[in-house]
């Protein structure tokens, strides 16, 4: 998982290449995108480090070494974080080493501090999957014909106003 913003019309013709290709030459049940392919056509855009399904998280969770983490941070040109509730469903996980909502603020403090190391921009996002928290319902049915035993914990992904996220991450200060 990344984001993927197009800062010009280079991104743009280079995203619709991105795109293609990923549907017709490295499709695989999904469309995917290999990062040589993202590589090569970087230019014009703008690299997230995405949600708790992206790499840098993923390394953070596993305990990955800082210099590992760092390189890790180093390819994306901004990192993000999330409302907590995102990934609440690591403490419903018997497998999770995620087991208090301190731990979930422990992580975005994480990317915040490696953020802060490697002089990249740290932005809060919602990872919107639905526009109204009342929306929900839809993903629930989505995700229940897809066999996701947890289809009725949905997390709260619609759309936040400035309001909330501000207070969905009071605890950074």
């Amino acid at each position: 998982h990344i984001s993927i913003l197009v800062k010009n019309k280079t991104g743009l013709k280079n995203l619709y290449e991105i795109i293609s290709r990923s549907y017709l030459k490295y499709f695989k049940r999904n469309p995917t995108i290999p990062k040589s392919l993202l590589m090569e056509y970087r230019e014009g855009l703008i690299i997230g480090s995405a949600c708790e399904a992206g790499e840098l998280f993923q390394a953070i969770l596993r305990g990955v070494p800082e210099e590992e983490l760092g390189k890790i941070a180093n390819f994306y040109d901004y990192l993000e974080v999330q409302p907590l509730g995102n990934n609440a469903f690591m403490l419903r996980d018997e497998k999770s080493s995620v087991n208090t909502w301190e731990d979930l603020q422990d992580l975005n403090r994480k990317v915040i501090e490696l953020g802060e190391q490697w002089n990249k921009l740290v932005c809060a996002t919602c990872d919107v999957h639905f526009l109204d928290p009342e929306d929900e319902v839809y993903r629930r049915i989505i995700m229940a014909g897809r066999g996701f035993d947890d289809a009725d914990d949905q997390a709260p992904l619609y759309l936040h106003t400035t309001e909330e996220m501000l207070e969905e991450f009071s605890y950074l200060g």
